[in-house]
């Protein structure tokens, strides 16, 4: 009896996971794009999409003003307040890829996603992993370091398809 017990709470956990879909996350310094499938291989459908509207913005723009200015205590000297100086576009891309990291681990936390594959340009890639290993338990099945925000649902597919077979055929 208890066997059979185990067994049909194992089919329950199987058939729960089963109605998970999975994430395909598509994402550059301005935007991404979150897009679920039942499987693996199944189509993308897009759920939502995330703006980084800053990030078009002109660096001057982005920037307040100059850093303040002391002078020491003899008062000879004078320098700024600000000792180290962070480029306002890499900012504002590390400040996105936590939004994004965000979402993504709440949703694998909360259940309304299985797992997620990551496909980002090169340049933003390393962010964004770097705003995932922070939020925990966030480690994508897939991993793609390609430009494709914009592309097609077509061609991303296909990319998957391409990526997904070789991980299967290398293990």
């Amino acid at each position: 009896m208890g066997r059979l017990l185990i067994q049909l709470k194992m089919k329950n956990v199987t058939a729960l996971l089963e109605e998970k879909p999975y994430w395909v996350v598509v994402a550059d310094e301005s935007k991404a794009i979150v897009y679920s499938q039942d499987t693996r291989r199944s189509p993308l459908q897009e759920l939502f999409s995330i703006e980084n509207d800053s990030e078009r913005e002109k660096i001057d723009s982005l920037i307040s003003d100059r850093g303040g200015r002391s002078v020491d205590r003899q008062g000879h000297t004078r320098h700024t307040m600000t000792n180290e100086k962070v480029d306002p576009k890499k900012h504002l891309a590390e400040v996105f890829a936590k939004n994004i990291a965000g979402r993504i681990a709440k949703a694998k936390h909360s259940g309304k996603c299985r797992d997620f594959a990551l496909i980002a340009a090169p340049r933003f890639l390393g962010i964004l992993r770097g705003a995932l290993a922070v939020t925990g338990n966030t480690v994508p099945f897939l991993t793609i370091d390609k430009e494709v925000v914009g592309r097609d649902t077509a061609f991303i597919e296909k990319l998957l398809a391409g990526d997904l077979a070789e991980s299967s055929a290398a293990r």
